[in-house]
């Protein structure tokens, strides 16, 4: 009663409202409040979409290549040697360009580095198979290859901060369609080269899904500051229905989760050179890293030199990357549900070792069995992503992580494919180029199981 004697008689008449203009405002919120959590919806579906198209293209630009690499070789007059280099430039660029990433993504959003990344694949893509020369032909490789570098380090960001309690299952969306990609690319490229009429168009093509894959970015540009201060804010389900009360709910949790994501990114960076498992999932990130790309740039050629047809050669590499398709979502969601992942890495590391023994005694006679155990070991790749989102607490700690883990990764990387060509020409096999990567599947099996273990880096780095 005083104070609403107080407010009567402080309160000029002239400002007193009706009861209908008060209520108009709490009415307008109301029809804002479901506006808002249909915009959020369209906004999770979007990056569900940019996910799925970004990943399908983050291979395409390395296994189109593998599949062609002798007409390559021949039409720009490589040596064994120089393309050998040639795919060791794939995890040459991702070390160099992928540290970047992480401040690109704080200066402009996670989302417009992924759309200039998909545009930097479609240009390279395009320019590559007509550029006349090795040299111009590596140049624009290697733009290709930056945009895949930068939105392979923030594909885990992305994930964690849109979906924090969905990241097994997206992550494991996100390697699925990732997978899918690289085996399309693998079986396909030969029978659309035969059919476009030369190698050039048939590695341009794959320009094309890069384009599209730009698409669904370009309406999240606008909400970059949005994008980043989702922190760890819970993605609303496409076609779940909102009260108003569970609108006004999530508005609010919203607020708090954007106020924690503001201390998380005004927090000090980590000292993640401090954290042994940072050092080990960087080591295991890069021996697996190895090992794929050997695989990719080099079993085609394998099984060609055993006699295998190209045609039939590139349908065997298709299925050792095919089989990232189901495990890559398999795997992901059986990994968060351990407290452990070092039994995963121990048995994908098995069937890696099967498989190199069935390269060297009779890549010819098993070939489809070698290319599916092959295809199991290279699984490793999508458990590492999830590690990354598991091995950190903060949307800042995993783009942190994932910048040291995949830049350092690739730079143990560099050298295995350069030196399984030098092996290949100087003793003319696979003998020697099949023992070290069989010796290399060792150490991986070794690191893998320390960067499983239930840690984060947040902690190692604060001792």
């Amino acid at each position: 009663m005083v104070s609403e004697e107080t407010t009567r008689t402080t309160t000029p008449p002239t400002e007193q409202q009706p009861p209908a203009a008060t209520a108009a405002p709490r009415e307008a919120g109301a029809h804002r409040e479901p506006r808002t959590a249909a915009t959020r919806v369209w906004a999770t579906r979007l990056v569900v979409v940019g996910i799925v198209l970004s990943a399908l293209n983050l291979r395409p630009a390395i296994t189109s290549l593998g599949a062609l690499l002798e007409e390559v070789r021949d039409g720009l007059g490589m040596s064994g040697s120089v393309a050998g280099l040639l795919t060791s430039v794939p995890p040459l660029c991702f070390a160099v360009f992928g540290v970047m990433a992480p401040r690109l993504a704080r200066r402009f959003g996670p989302a417009a580095v992924v759309c200039a990344g998909m545009a930097a694949i479609a240009a390279g893509l395009v320019i590559r198979p007509y550029a006349g020369n090795t040299a111009a032909f590596l140049a624009a490789s290697a733009l290709a290859l930056m945009g895949i570098a930068v939105s392979n380090v923030l594909m885990p960001v992305i994930v964690k901060r849109w979906f924090p309690d969905r990241v097994g299952s997206m992550t494991g969306l996100y390697s699925m369609a990732l997978a899918l990609g690289t085996s399309t690319a693998a079986a396909v490229t030969v029978p659309m080269t035969d059919a476009l009429g030369g190698w050039k168009p048939g590695l341009a093509i794959w320009a094309l899904l890069a384009a599209v894959a730009v698409l669904p970015w370009l309406p999240l540009l606008r909400d970059r500051d949005r994008d980043r201060d989702r922190g760890a804010a819970p993605a609303v389900r496409p076609g779940a229905p909102q009260e108003p009360g569970q609108v006004a709910h999530d508005t609010s949790r919203e607020e708090s989760v954007r106020a924690k994501a503001a201390q998380e990114e005004q927090a000090p960076a980590l000292r993640i050179t401090r954290s042994r498992t940072a050092w080990a999932l960087a080591v295991f990130f890069g021996l697996q890293a190895t090992a794929a790309y050997i695989t990719m740039g080099w079993m085609a050629q394998i099984f060609r030199d055993a006699g295998v047809a190209a045609g039939t050669a590139g349908l065997l590499l298709a299925v050792t990357m095919v089989m990232g398709v189901p495990l890559a979502f398999v795997i992901p969601r059986l990994a968060t549900r351990l407290p452990h992942q070092g039994p995963i890495v121990l048995a994908l590391g098995v069937c890696g070792l099967a498989g190199y023994a069935g390269l060297y005694l009779a890549p010819a006679g098993g070939a489809w069995a070698w290319a599916v155990l092959l295809g199991i070991s290279n699984c490793a790749f999508p458990l590492a992503l999830t590690m990354v989102g598991m091995r950190a607490r903060t949307g800042p700690g995993v783009a942190q992580l994932s910048a040291f883990a995949q830049s350092t990764g690739y730079l143990i990387s560099i050298p295995g494919p350069l030196l399984v060509g030098v092996l290949y020409q100087s003793s003319g096999g696979w003998g020697l180029p099949i023992a070290l990567m069989t010796a290399l599947m060792i150490p991986q099996m070794l690191v893998g199981w320390v960067a499983g273990r239930n840690r984060t880096v947040e902690e190692e780095a604060a001792r």
